[in-house]
């Protein structure tokens, strides 16, 4: 399976001034998956240990964290001696050892000739309850996101290499051939139904079974609940469960804005700030938070008391919502609502995937309201999203209105267009090119 992720590793593996590597991500999206491969396949030994499956590993860390001592500790436990320059050391699930990322300091400063890579699911929340004897190495790491397959890798996996070099060879004012948009459209059908992790992107692939995407979609979330229970506290863990099991409700309501009373009668925001900052720091959900004012930096502009919550895989949401898979492109009104928060959780992690700095949404006098507003240079880009192919928008002309942004972004099914006016220019690109907007500036 093609992981862009490959070539972030490459790149750190020959860098002169190297630092540990640590991957984050949540469960399951393919972290241990990409060290494994990268290893075997660029080093002559890989040395891997999982933190979670094997308690004598943080024995090891217990006493000083000299690199040298570790190396040799671990070289011992795996009966083979671990060679700089020649093993790669894979320390997995890491953050149910707080020592062992502290330790990533001093193989940074004492023994840089040794590539060590890390990983952990839960890493936000671990660094975020890390006590005062223990202390994350900031400045001593390089710390990279991994994220479910984006629709460019899920074309990959579905051995549309040809395809995939095609949209990315695109040129800037080159349409998509009508040749190819029948497929384009059917291969997004498939990823709002399956997502992109890759355990349910291998299972479609080589089954074409949506019984069985299903059951391993239900087992995965089954998985992140266990996680709750494991890594949260007992105070914690019931309100971790309403929250969670609450966002495809939150999003179903007109505005889609989170209200935390609507979690569970009785409760208030001070009741569960924290456990959704708890799933936040997991990366199991995307906050978007509200602006009035598209100004530069837009962070700062940013109303933190209103916000939507997306989940960070597409596929999750809709088998959570039990939106039956056959629906997905249905055009019938009973299921207009769901397939546009579909569509909107799709953008979202397709934004997040291609590293576009954090996206908000904007909302103006309870009415007016534009999807997603991201900063991109100088540049404040509003960008509306649209499930199907009509495109007419209110609130869009109106921020474009009132703003007047260089560039305004349109992504449907529609095919690629550009169009300027008093206003500035209007890009519309398809959904499925969503992850190339960057490209079209």
């Amino acid at each position: 399976m093609k992981r862009f992720m490959y070539d972030t590793l490459l790149k750190w593996k020959d860098r002169g001034n190297r630092k540990p590597m640590i991957i984050e991500g949540i469960r399951q999206c393919g972290k241990t998956w990409i060290l494994k491969h990268f290893g075997e396949a660029e080093f002559k030994d890989v040395a891997y240990f999982n933190f979670e499956y094997d308690d004598r590993l943080q024995n090891i860390f217990e006493g000083d964290l000299n690199a040298s001592r570790i190396i040799k500790d671990l070289g011992i436990l795996r009966n083979k001696s671990i060679q700089p320059g020649t093993t790669i050391l894979i320390l997995d699930e890491i953050q149910i050892c707080p020592r062992a990322i502290t330790s990533l300091k001093y193989f940074c400063e004492n023994l840089p000739e040794l590539h060590v890579a890390a990983a952990g699911s839960l890493l936000g929340v671990a660094i975020a309850q890390m006590g005062k004897n223990v202390s994350f190495p900031v400045g001593k790491v390089q710390m990279q996101k991994m994220y479910p397959l984006n629709f460019p890798e899920f074309l990959l996996a579905k051995d549309e290499e040809l395809l995939y070099e095609y949209l990315n060879n695109l040129s800037r004012d080159e349409a998509v051939s009508a040749a190819f948009t029948g497929k384009l459209e059917e291969a997004y059908r498939e990823y709002l139904i399956t997502g992109g992790l890759p355990e349910v992107v291998s299972s479609w692939v080589h089954n074409h079974d949506i019984g069985l995407v299903e059951t391993i979609q239900s087992e995965i979330l089954g998985s992140y609940e266990k996680d709750f229970v494991k890594y949260a506290s007992r105070s914690e863990f019931p309100k971790l469960t309403l929250i969670w099991n609450a966002i495809p409700a939150q999003l179903a309501k007109d505005n889609h804005k989170f209200i935390f009373s609507h979690v569970k009668k009785g409760l208030r925001a001070r009741d569960l700030e924290d456990s959704l900052q708890w799933l936040i720091s997991a990366g199991l959900i995307y906050k978007v938070e509200k602006i009035e004012r598209p100004s530069i930096p837009v962070t700062t502009y940013a109303d933190i008391t209103f916000f939507k919550i997306y989940f960070s895989d597409v596929g999750l949401l809709r088998r959570m919502s039990k939106f039956p898979a056959d629906v997905v492109f249905d055009t019938s009104s009973l299921t207009a609502d769901m397939r546009g928060i579909l569509t909107e959780n799709f953008v979202l992690t397709e934004l997040v995937a291609r590293d576009f700095q954090r996206p908000f949404f904007w909302k103006s006098g309870g009415i007016a309201e534009v999807d997603y507003i991201i900063q991109e240079g100088v540049d404040v880009v509003p960008i509306e999203v649209k499930s199907a192919k009509r495109t007419r928008s209110r609130s869009f002309t109106e921020y474009r209105k009132k703003f007047r942004p260089r560039i305004a972004v349109r992504t449907s099914r529609n095919t690629i267009a550009r169009h300027s006016d008093e206003y500035g220019e209007v890009l519309e690109i398809p959904l499925y090119l969503i992850w190339k907007m960057k490209a079209y500036f």
